[in-house]
């Protein structure tokens, strides 16, 4: 697999050595954190589909804060845009102790068109900016220490809740940008299907995205190992997650949830017999949010990189003058 980074055993060409007594080997994890505690880290999440999906509560939802750029001056009477705009707000959350740079990517417009045709392209070309962004200071003969990394980690992409089949552009999109970032398909707003729909609507939307050769993350060829393969088998046969949003609190049995209420009763968010959020939440931050982020310096990015650099002839510093847009 092209992440694998020369995993050596733990055994000597002597055929292993038996330690004498303790060495501290192991404090390096500890070492790291501490590190990793000082600095922070970055995490770009960008998300896509027409309007009124719900794209900005769902970010508020996973991250308990307003962290969507609606959620920050933007007014509800705000008009459709004409074309794809591509808008980003950073926020840093802070939790135990860690802090994280979280960046929202929103794509106003995406979808919302009369005619559609190539309105991923503007998205497209914001991914492989970030990417020449982190290039041009890559390749600078004096670089920072630290890069600052703007580099879409993620990109859920909402699926209407039709119970038919994907749009087009679904298909379109999703075919046109999984080489260059980290898919992640979502059936948005999934209270509006009763559970035998959402099942049937899943299955069909997998058997969509195979026929139509979209690999979405976590990618198949990228497994590193067995316990890795089967763990995220498990992940890929429940995708796509359908899931419901909400920052509203209401109390259940005496405790206060997440949900939304209708007339015959209250939606929980995070109840994993309603839908499907929490397993979204689990995967996207809790198991597979370092990976994302290896993947797309791994392998998004170095595609990118290894492309750009042959066009320039091998490794130089790039200069201003060589900037010319460069489409995956």
């Amino acid at each position: 697999s092209p992440r694998s980074h020369g995993h050596g055993s733990s055994h000597s060409s002597s055929g292993g050595s038996t330690l004498l007594g303790y060495i501290g080997i192991d404090t390096i994890i500890e070492q790291m954190r501490k590190k990793t505690m000082k600095t922070g880290f970055d995490f770009n999440i960008m998300v896509a589909g027409h309007s009124g999906l719900g794209k900005s509560t769902l970010i508020n939802t996973l991250f308990k804060s307003q962290v969507s750029r609606r959620s920050t001056g933007w007014s509800r009477d705000e008009k459709i845009p004409k074309t794809v705009e591509i808008k980003s707000v950073s926020h840093v959350i802070e939790e135990g102790g860690v802090k994280m740079k979280l960046t929202v990517v929103d794509t106003p417009g995406f979808g919302d068109q009369i005619n559609n045709d190539n309105c991923w392209e503007p998205i497209s070309k914001y991914i492989n900016e970030q990417y020449e962004k982190f290039l041009k200071e890559e390749v600078n003969i004096a670089r920072k220490k630290r890069i600052p990394d703007t580099r879409v980690h993620c990109c859920l992409y909402f699926i209407s809740p039709t119970g038919h089949s994907l749009r087009q552009l679904d298909i379109e999109f999703m075919r046109r940008l999984s080489h260059s970032v980290n898919i992640i398909p979502v059936i948005a707003k999934a209270d509006t299907m009763t559970i035998e729909e959402r099942q049937e609507f899943k299955q069909r939307v997998r058997k969509e995205l195979e026929m139509s050769g979209i690999e979405f993350y976590p990618q198949k060829e990228f497994d590193e190992d067995m316990e890795d393969k089967s763990d995220n088998d498990k992940i890929r046969e429940a995708m796509p997650f359908a899931v419901v949003g909400s920052d509203k609190e209401y109390q259940v049995n005496g405790k206060r949830v997440l949900g939304r209420k209708t007339a015959w009763g209250i939606v929980e968010v995070e109840n994993p017999h309603h839908c499907e959020f929490a397993q979204l939440r689990d995967f996207l931050i809790r198991s597979h949010l370092q990976d994302l982020k290896e993947v797309t310096h791994n392998i998004q990015y170095e595609t990118y990189r290894a492309k750009r650099l042959n066009e320039n002839g091998g490794l130089h510093p790039i200069s201003s003058s060589d900037t010319q847009e460069s489409n995956l």
